[in-house]
């Protein structure tokens, strides 16, 4: 199970000035000016923050009360991480920049962020700085299907502690299209019934999907995550909680497949189903 990208709140407490807000020309020039010049200890940042109508939306709708997370999804916004900024005060360019570069300098001048967006409501200033999701392409399917085999079987071929519980080698695991199937309706169902679970909106457990489908099966387990979008993000998560690092590590399983499904209108944007199966004999 792997989760989002990191979400930051940060409230910044500005003394107000005797300056008019018709003063305040453009919060993101305004916080963009200190991320390129940097501020405190750390450095410029040389690549620009491109401005998003998108990201606009989401500060309105935050300075109207919502989440990140509820303002992302009405904006039409996916987010792999952000940090939401609130500055009140802000009556001039050189108060947001002075906020920035004394309490906001780590998050205004952090390089993962690409996106910006800003919204003004009398003296108050919203920011979100983002990551946007960006999933896979179709074409990228079997390419990330075969990485994530690749990684899980390299995995397996080294001994590793998976919580209290330590694994040694294991066998390979070959590829099954049964099983890659088996995966891809329960990600496709995840996404579309925003659910985060193994028990399918039909109430079906793992099992179950693999013999609807035809896979008769002695041994049956299954890995999900959601929010990240390469093969090496997802098995990196997996392999950090016991629970799916031992389906990994099991040497009982000798099958695997693989599948992952974005519907930009899901909570999550992308979600991803492993599935590990012993055939019966």
């Amino acid at each position: 199970m792997a989760g989002n990208g990191l979400i930051l709140l940060i409230v910044v407490a500005l003394l107000l000035a005797a300056v008019p807000v018709s003063a305040l020309a453009d919060p993101a020039a305004s916080l963009m000016a200190v991320r390129h010049r940097g501020c405190a200890d750390r450095p410029g940042v040389a690549a620009p923050l491109h401005r998003s109508s998108k990201l606009d939306k989401v500060a309105r709708l935050l300075a109207d009360g919502k989440t990140l997370r509820a303002a992302s999804r009405e904006a039409g916004y996916r987010v792999k991480s952000a940090a939401t900024l609130q500055i009140p005060g802000a009556t001039a360019d050189s108060l947001i920049e002075h906020a920035a570069s004394r309490q906001l300098c780590s998050q205004v001048t952090d390089p993962e962020y690409t996106e910006i967006g800003t919204y003004r409501r009398g003296t108050f200033v919203w920011a979100v700085l983002a990551l946007p999701l960006s999933p896979p392409g179709p074409r990228d399917v079997l390419k990330i299907e075969r990485r994530v085999l690749q990684l899980t079987n390299e995995a397996r071929a080294q001994g590793r502690q998976c919580g209290r519980e330590p694994f040694g080698a294991a066998p390979p695991l070959k590829p099954s299209l049964l099983l890659s199937r088996v995966a891809l309706e329960h990600s496709r169902d995840m996404a579309a019934h925003e659910l985060f679970d193994h028990t399918g909106s039909d109430g079906s457990s793992p099992g179950d999907r693999m013999t609807r489908a035809g896979y008769k099966w002695r041994m049956a387990g299954e890995n999900i995550a959601s929010g990240v979008t390469t093969a090496d993000a997802v098995v990196e998560g997996w392999l950090k909680s016991p629970h799916h690092c031992e389906n990994i590590m099991g040497p009982r399983f000798t099958e695997m497949g693989i599948a992952y499904f974005y519907d930009p209108k899901s909570p999550d944007g992308i979600y991803w189903t492993q599935e590990f199966g012993t055939p019966a004999k």
